[in-house]
């Protein structure tokens, strides 16, 4: 009888191999970073960093094991940057990874830079600039790595991204500054002036009756968690930073910056009310909540958009899930063979001249 090639190991890997190859994708941005003017809550306009003069910035999308490459031209003119991919191991390509100072030096203003590594991680991950605390003026963005091989991938009907974060008036530069010197001798962080959803306000989100939507949530803030919450909804939790977890139902959740959830909504099979959603900042990181202050945003999950968009019910405590009680869908147990253990003391003091 004739060899097969499922018989020859050789033959094997080579045809695995190949099928990989054939079926991976090298994926290119072309991104010229560039100053916008913004005012994403209606208050006041400001400069904010774009991506091709637009703003907010392009989402990153790729497959599992395609080719990510992302050519990058500084004119922003008055400030260097980097891009760092957020939650990316980046094994075996650390040059990629973006912190300035540790993995690479800074793009300066009319420089360029390639970003130019392989996806194995499936997952809800973002980007952002890495240089001086810059990315809440602007330049951050959702990355989404979709997986073929995913467990989750027949409980859905479609997929949506959706970011959270907070704004503010004042550049970073300036504010990096105050928080800073010897006038902040507390070292109180700068409050937020606004709460966001996907860099907007008043998001109006259209789904129909009776499916199942993936909502792939990031928390691209820079101080703020949110609390976040759907009305008439309950989220079923199946993925928390790149991990898959077994399915939990969650009423509220808590997202802090840069965390990420891919949570899954049901929808109803009526259509005669349409449902708020809202993120709330966790007002208890704030050294002092300036008067005036909202610390809520408001989305909708529009049903029919003739029917008005009712406004949310005031909530008396804040009830979210407790994500220790996630499960990860490999049922990977905790490590615990430790041979040595280190404690790292940290301590936020002031400098000699009163800096912080």
């Amino acid at each position: 009888m004739a060899p097969t090639l499922c018989r020859h190991p050789l033959l094997a890997i080579v045809s695995f191999l190949l099928v990989s190859f054939v079926h991976a994708k090298v994926i290119t941005y072309d991104f010229n970073i560039t100053w916008v003017t913004a005012n994403p809550d209606g208050r006041a306009d400001r400069p904010t960093i774009g991506i091709n003069n637009e703003w907010p910035i392009p989402q990153i999308t790729a497959d599992v094991d395609d080719r990510i490459i992302v050519n990058v031209l500084n004119q922003l003119g008055n400030q260097s940057t980097s891009l760092h991919f957020h939650g990316l191991f980046q094994n075996g390509t650390t040059e990629m990874d973006g912190p300035i100072g540790t993995t690479q030096c800074a793009i300066p203003a009319g420089g360029s830079f390639r970003y130019n590594f392989t996806i194995d991680q499936p997952g809800t991950y973002w980007y952002h600039s890495h240089n001086k605390g810059q990315y809440p003026d602007g330049l951050r963005g959702p990355l989404i790595i979709h997986d073929p091989k995913s467990p989750h991938k027949d409980k859905y009907d479609e997929e949506m991204v959706l970011t959270l974060s907070d704004w503010y008036h004042d550049e970073m530069p300036g504010l990096i500054a105050q928080f800073m010197g010897v006038t902040n001798p507390t070292g109180a962080e700068p409050v937020p002036n606004s709460a966001l959803m996907n860099e907007t306000q008043d998001l109006e989100v259209p789904v129909q009756p009776g499916k199942t939507y993936m909502l792939r949530i990031v928390n691209i803030g820079a101080f703020a968690a949110q609390y976040l919450w759907f009305e008439g909804h309950t989220m079923s939790i199946v993925e928390v930073d790149g991990i898959y977890t077994e399915p939990q139902d969650a009423e509220m959740i808590y997202i802090t910056p840069a965390q990420r959830y891919s949570v899954l909504i049901t929808t109803k099979n009526e259509t005669d009310t349409n449902f708020a959603f809202v993120g709330s900042m966790d007002q208890d990181l704030f050294d002092a909540v300036p008067e005036g202050l909202n610390p809520n945003v408001t989305g909708w999950l529009v049903y029919d958009k003739s029917k008005e968009l009712a406004t949310p019910e005031l909530l008396d405590e804040w009830i979210d899930y407790d994500d220790f009680e996630l499960v990860p869908f490999d049922r990977l147990e905790v490590y615990d063979n430790v041979d040595y253990s280190i404690q790292l003391d940290m301590k936020m003091d002031n400098l000699g001249d009163g800096a912080n």
